[in-house]
């Protein structure tokens, strides 16, 4: 019998629990550990350090204020470290058609939100493909706290699952409308993220990062909705003031109101086939429903914020009511047929991206693959190690 829908404090009835040790035939070698840089060079000596501990190579995805010289001198300082220094492009597409999902409709519900994270992680998973690679690890930046020893269950636990993640207790890893409702009191849980993601680049069902917040939702939402997911270990990341910049939570509204839709349906539809799970995403009537309760779940913390006078500061209180005020108008806007058409578009996405990677070239080197990328400026560098560079390869034909 289905449950009724609802907006849920957290989702961990869709994780599965990986702290029991793996098996000891396990391969707890990862092939390399990928960064999507946007902070000086100097915000990636944790991860510069622990992929030495681990002596796994990185690959340094660089644009805005990470500069591709300056993260490679921190690689060649560091012993043992090494690693593939990429330039990103501000305006870099990856030479594959573009995503439906990326289209100028969805970007407006977005509020014509920048970034290039999702991007950043695509290269990832193509430039892992192409080389013949079955593990790597995505990690932010802005992440702290890292067990080798996790990492390495991790590894191992990719053996048997294509995804496999980490979760940011603090600061705690959630949209700008679950600060709001932690703030006002409410209990709220934090779901793993693409933060720290090990994936298993030869599954079969390999999905892609949609230009969307809470990309990293829809690319492991099969494994939610299947309760493959697992969950090992924690990290931290740096904090930040989440209400500072209100419309913060226009950028992630249509995101946000998407993937927490998404997973209630994934939870209300226990037990049944991800297909018939997503099937229930893709009805107007059911983003008419969400959407009502998205705008209760936010009128109801407006209202507690309201009533928190002990232990919140007028000024946090009052620029956390406008980030609120903010999202409401936000939701307010977007269409349920919208969201139904997204559900839709997402889908169409991942079977083409897919289809693509079936005929993906192989190559023998890195380079070969930036080259396929259009990726023309990198430095191959590490402690002890030669350093090679590049900054003028011809433009590579389509991959796709």
């Amino acid at each position: 019998m289905s449950r009724q829908i609802r907006h849920g404090q957290s989702h961990a009835g869709l994780l599965r629990d990986g702290s029991a040790p793996v098996a000891a035939s396990a391969n707890t070698r990862l092939d390399a550990i990928v960064v999507p840089a946007a902070r000086p060079a100097f915000a990636l000596q944790d991860v510069i350090s622990l992929s030495a501990a681990l002596s796994v190579p990185l690959v340094i995805l660089c644009s805005r204020q990470a500069q591709v010289r300056q993260v490679a001198r921190r690689v060649e300082k560091t012993l043992g470290a090494q690693a593939i220094v990429v330039e990103v492009p501000e305006d870099y597409r990856p030479p594959c058609d573009t995503p439906l999902t990326s289209s100028g409709d969805f970007q407006a519900a977005s509020a014509n939100r920048s970034s290039d994270l999702s991007t950043k992680r695509n290269i990832g998973l193509l430039l892992g493909r192409m080389c013949g690679w079955s593990k790597i690890l995505f990690v932010d930046d802005d992440i702290r706290g890292f067990s080798p020893r996790d990492v390495r269950r991790l590894a191992g636990y990719l053996d048997r699952h294509p995804v496999a993640s980490m979760v940011s207790r603090y600061f705690p890893d959630n949209s700008v409308v679950c600060h709001a409702r932690r703030l006002a009191g409410f209990k709220q849980d934090v779901f793993v993220s693409g933060a720290t993601l090990g994936v298993n680049l030869q599954h079969p069902d390999q999905s892609f990062f949609a230009d969307v917040y809470n990309e990293d939702w829809f690319f492991f939402a099969r494994h939610a909705a299947e309760r493959s997911l697992m969950k090992i270990g924690e990290v931290s990341q740096l904090e930040y003031r989440p209400f500072a910049d209100p419309q913060r939570a226009a950028r992630e509204e249509f995101g946000d109101l998407l993937a927490e839709g998404l997973y209630a349906a994934f939870e209300r539809r226990s037990g049944s086939s991800f297909e018939q799970q997503l099937a229930i995403a893709t009805r107007t009537s059911y983003w008419e429903d969400f959407k009502g309760i998205r705008l209760k779940t936010i009128a109801e913390t407006t209202e507690a914020l309201r009533r928190a006078q002990l232990w919140i500061s007028e000024a946090d209180r009052d620029s956390a009511k406008e980030s609120l005020r903010i999202a409401q108008e936000r939701a307010e806007s977007i269409s349920p047929d919208l969201c139904a058409d997204f559900i839709v578009n997402w889908q169409e996405d991942e079977r083409r991206w897919q289809k693509m990677l079936t005929h993906f070239p192989q190559v023998r080197r890195e380079r070969d693959a930036l080259a396929e990328l259009q990726l023309p400026t990198w430095i191959s560098c590490g402690y002890g190690l030669p350093t090679e560079s590049q900054t003028d390869l011809a433009a590579a034909g389509a991959v796709c």
